[in-house]
């Protein structure tokens, strides 16, 4: 089958972010098993935009999406899902100032995102702007990481460590796209948004 990328880099990054996701959004579906969807609903809920952007990255691995419908819709689903987990419904934190930070972050992501997905010509995005997304959505896990390690552990703890750590994986395998997008020259199917 025809792939996409041809260079081992590209494809060792699509894979790792590929895995990495499947093997959390398997851990997060059992604790919605395991914890009951009256508890864990919400978690459901993001799974789906998790599952979303990995089956739309495999599609575009394997040349079944083009690639203006690509970063449209994967940036759609992240952003919402940042609206939700982190602006809209977040997760009670201890600290304050981590929630402060982590508000304000997601607040920024989003705005990077909107702005990433409405631009005609992306591809005019620099490499910093696009690794930014993903340094963003890095720094919000780390933040979430360090709260839950100095509150008390509890049943949840083990979960939400797993969970919040899905969404940098999947940004970190959208923004490796980007990038190799933005290296290559304009085609046809780039030239206009379908």
């Amino acid at each position: 089958m025809n792939t996409r990328f041809k260079k081992k880099r590209q494809i060792f990054d699509i894979a790792v972010t590929a895995m990495s996701a499947m093997v959390s959004v398997g851990v997060m579906l059992y604790g919605v098993a395991h914890f009951g969807l009256r508890e864990s609903w919400p978690d459901l809920v993001l799974n789906i935009f998790y599952i979303a952007c990995l089956v739309m990255m495999w599609m575009y691995f394997f040349n079944r999406l083009c690639t203006q419908r690509f970063n449209y819709w994967c940036s759609l689903c992240v952003g919402v899902s940042v609206l939700l987990r982190d602006i809209l419904f977040p997760p009670p934190l201890a600290y304050y100032p981590i929630h402060l930070a982590t508000l304000t972050l997601s607040v920024m992501l989003t705005l990077m995102l909107t702005f990433f997905y409405a631009r005609k010509q992306w591809k005019t995005y620099s490499r910093f702007n696009l690794w930014l997304i993903f340094i963003a959505d890095m720094v919000i896990a780390l933040l979430y990481n360090i709260d839950i390690y100095l509150e008390s552990s509890n049943q949840y703890t083990d979960y939400m460590l797993t969970e919040i750590w899905i969404r940098p994986a999947i940004t970190y395998g959208l923004v490796a796209c980007f990038v190799t997008e933005t290296d290559n020259s304009s085609t046809p199917e780039n030239a206009e948004f379908h």
